[in-house]
């Protein structure tokens, strides 16, 4: 029998066989959600890594300003989607030997800026010689209430902090050279090259959402990771798809529908919300500075469709994996 290459397995296999090897934990949340959570005296200590890697995430237009701002709001979103705000950012980079200095202090100073926007700094790290640059970015914080991926109850409402398809379109943009409306070009490419992370709404949602995750895989593999760890389905009757998008989609004879599912590069929060909360949260996001919008309903029967056209369709369990895509 031949064995399995990482290429062939792709990353959530990765992941599957990471949590086999190292079997159940001890912690409140289990491996495979947003963060890691450890009991540190009857406060949750929040734990977050994610890495940025030149040739699947780095666009050619990015600028290493850009390039560090990313790599921080990436961990950011997560620690967004547990209601959790960062309390201190470590970065270990990995440099070619042809990296110029004054694209690497670029590179610090972008990942430094956006640690300030969401109100820590980071305090320090490591560097190393690379083939290609590598950026990964552990965070940590605390926690007294950690939403998980695991409490969508039937009947809790499904929303999300924004709306879809603007990174999706911006990427084809920007790879493909597709071409987008001199007025939408902003909105499409900022959001690839500047990203936002939802933490203002994931701590005024932190009391009231019942399960939470970040999209950045995309809307729809979202929605099924939701139902999956809850054990619930979805309904979606709203998708919630950015008029740019839709634009854009009918521009290149797209369907504006795959780019809000199934692209990624987002960093929205999909949440659900008990409907005796729904207001509350709603207002608490609102004085926040932010949006929710409802998309649709938990549900009993474990499968997840979308209202299209009048009529329901099954969306697909699919979005942004590394080494299949």
């Amino acid at each position: 029998m031949l064995a399995m290459l990482a290429s062939e397995a792709g990353e959530r296999k990765l992941i599957e066989a990471a949590v086999e090897a190292i079997g159940r934990i001890s912690a409140p949340l289990q491996i495979g959600d947003d963060v890691a959570v450890v009991d540190a005296g009857g406060i949750g200590l929040v734990l977050k890594t994610d890495m940025l890697v030149a040739s699947t995430d780095v666009p050619p237009q990015m600028a290493p300003w850009q390039v560090g701002w990313k790599a921080v709001v990436m961990n950011v979103s997560d620690m967004a989607a547990k209601g959790v705000k960062p309390a201190a950012g470590v970065l270990a980079i990995g440099v070619p030997g042809d990296y110029r200095l004054e694209d690497f202090k670029l590179l610090i100073k972008g990942a430094s800026d956006a640690a300030r926007e969401y109100g820590f700094e980071i305090v320090g790290g490591d560097t190393n010689a690379c083939r290609e640059l590598v950026v990964a970015v552990a965070l940590a914080g605390v926690a007294k209430r950690i939403v998980p991926r695991s409490g969508a109850k039937p009947g809790d409402i499904l929303a999300t902090t924004g709306y879809f398809g603007l990174a999706s379109a911006g990427l084809k943009h920007l790879l493909e050279g597709l071409p987008a409306r001199p007025g939408d070009r902003e909105a499409l490419v900022k959001p690839v090259l500047e990203p936002k992370a939802r933490l203002r709404e994931g701590l005024a949602l932190a009391p009231y959402a019942s399960a939470s995750i970040d999209s950045s895989d995309g809307l729809a593999w979202s929605v099924h990771e939701l139902a999956k760890a809850s054990g619930v389905g979805f309904r979606i009757e709203h998708i919630p798809i950015a008029p740019e998008a839709a634009s854009f989609a009918e521009d290149n004879s797209l369907s504006p529908l795959d780019l809000a599912l199934y692209g990624g590069e987002e960093y929205e929060l999909v949440v659900t919300i008990p409907p005796e909360s729904w207001s509350a949260a709603a207002k608490a996001v609102e004085e926040a500075g932010g949006r929710l919008i409802r998309v649709g309903v938990a549900t009993r029967e474990k499968h997840v469709v979308a209202v299209v056209d009048g009529r329901e369709v099954e969306v697909e369990p699919r979005g942004y994996e590394h080494f299949l895509t």
